[in-house]
């Protein structure tokens, strides 16, 4: 018994021994199970020995084991050959009966310079590259934009078909006023459907110019300034304004001199706010019926060596008695520059505007002197009539009272000297007259006749209009 415990002993030792003695990985069968007999083996010699230790038999040779071969790891794998989902099959573009390609301008390229109420001839060259033939049916027509006086449509002038190019032209005409002008034109076919350009044959073709005319002054702002109410702060102020009065003044300026130093050959005003911190000027003038076409032009700065001027010139209106709005507005602070202002005031046309010139102090007054440099509204010449230049002349009516004498010819001679003070819309005029009359009359005896001498000389003020003062 005590023999068995130590064989149990020996063999669970030398398992020990021999998984403390594995590699790590997966363990080799074979040479496991060869360990273990190798140690039954000795454990048994060992056992024969203490129990018959005086004996030496002749054992039995230790049997040898076979153990099966393992089959080799698989160390490559089969190829696997991709199977596609799908085969992709390119779809040819969808041909359409009716649609164009542009080629190219045959005439008046984009952007071409012509002048005022010119009229042109603009020719496109396409390109049939639907499936359907053009037949005279077909037309031109006009799809948005300028118009110019073009015709709703003009039919092919003959057949085209799939792939071929054809000339397609029309006559127009260029707007009165300066500006860039843009007409947008497409096809017709003869069911009355449109087509033009593109992938989905949407898109126009169009024709683009731009109009420049020689322009004429129909409103001076210097020349009607004492035409215009001068306000401030302060109140209503006088016109000519006082040179150097605290609570602003405007005056006329002949040849200004500029920031740059250089003197302008004409008529400038010099616009003075009030001497407060963001004191202002504005000139109220008399109403004036815009016309498409008609713009506002000057130059601004600051009066020369007005060191420290920091001011917005800005060209506010009003429409009647509506709110006071601005038009245009810039910031000018004193550089030795001077800035070109050319507005299209076309927003406004067909209204009568009163036109407000203001100067608006930023921050203080004190070095401000801004300068409007021939200010005007100007419009294309071929817009203004031979009448549009009247001349100012003050209504007066004079009544004389006069005793005949003996002498049975009279003679009237009027000598009168109006004075115009224009501080407001309506010039207020007060005459002077001298009568030296002389009547051919037949008086009675109880008769003493009074004959009344009106001179009306009429001025009616056209503010549309460049005045002669």
């Amino acid at each position: 018994m005590r023999a068995l415990k130590w064989f149990s002993f020996v063999l669970l030792t030398a398992l020990m021994l021999s998984a403390c003695s594995f590699p790590y990985g997966t363990p080799d069968a074979a040479a496991t199970l060869q360990a273990v007999y190798t140690a039954q083996a000795a454990t048994v010699s060992a056992i024969q020995t203490q129990t018959a230790p005086t004996a030496t038999p002749l054992l039995p040779a230790s049997p040898t084991f076979q153990f099966p071969t393992l089959p080799p790891q698989q160390t490559a794998f089969p190829t696997i050959t991709a199977v596609p989902l799908f085969t992709f099959t390119p779809i040819p573009p969808i041909t359409r009966c009716d649609q164009a390609v542009f080629v190219k301008d045959v005439t008046v390229p984009d952007g071409t310079v012509i002048s005022p109420g010119a009229q042109f001839v603009k020719t496109w060259r396409l390109q049939n590259t639907g499936s359907c033939t053009w037949t005279t049916a077909y037309a031109l027509v006009f799809s948005g934009g300028e118009r110019m006086n073009g015709p709703a449509a003009v039919n092919l002038p003959g057949a085209v078909a799939p792939g071929q190019f054809v000339d397609v032209s029309v006559t127009l005409k260029a707007p009165a006023a300066d500006g860039r002008y843009t007409g947008y034109w497409m096809l017709r076919n003869a069911a009355g459907g449109t087509f033009g350009l593109g992938e989905n044959a949407q898109k126009p073709f169009f024709v683009t110019i731009k109009v420049v005319g020689d322009m004429t002054t129909v409103f001076d702002f210097v020349a009607e300034y004492c035409y215009a109410d001068w306000r401030s702060g302060a109140g209503d102020l006088g016109c000519p304004g006082n040179v150097g009065a605290k609570n602003g003044y405007a005056i006329e300026v002949d040849k200004p001199q500029l920031e740059n130093g250089q003197k302008f050959n004409g008529k400038g005003l010099l616009t003075v706010p009030q001497r407060v911190n963001n004191g202002y000027l504005s000139g109220y003038y008399q109403p004036f019926k815009v016309q498409k076409g008609d713009r506002f032009r000057a130059l601004v700065n600051c009066e020369y060596l007005a060191n420290g001027c920091n001011v917005v010139f800005r060209l506010d209106y009003r429409i009647g008695d509506g709110k006071i709005k601005t038009f245009w507005s810039f910031n000018e602070a004193y550089d030795g520059l001077y800035y070109t202002v050319d507005v299209d005031l076309s927003a406004l046309a067909g209204k009568e505007v009163t036109f407000i010139l203001t100067a608006h102090a930023n921050g203080k007054a004190d070095a401000d002197k801004p300068l409007w440099v021939a200010p005007r509204i100007e419009r294309p010449s071929n817009l203004v009539t031979p009448s549009a230049t009247p001349t100012r002349t003050p209504t007066v009516t004079l009544t004389g009272t006069v005793t005949p004498t003996r002498t049975p010819t009279v003679t009237a001679t009027i000598t009168f000297t109006p004075t115009v003070l224009p501080p407001s819309a309506t010039p207020t005029v007060t005459a002077t007259a001298t009568i030296t009359a002389t009547a051919t009359i037949t008086p009675t005896p109880s008769e003493t006749p009074t004959p009344t001498v009106t001179a009306s000389p009429t001025e009616t003020p056209t503010p549309t209009e460049t005045p002669t003062p």
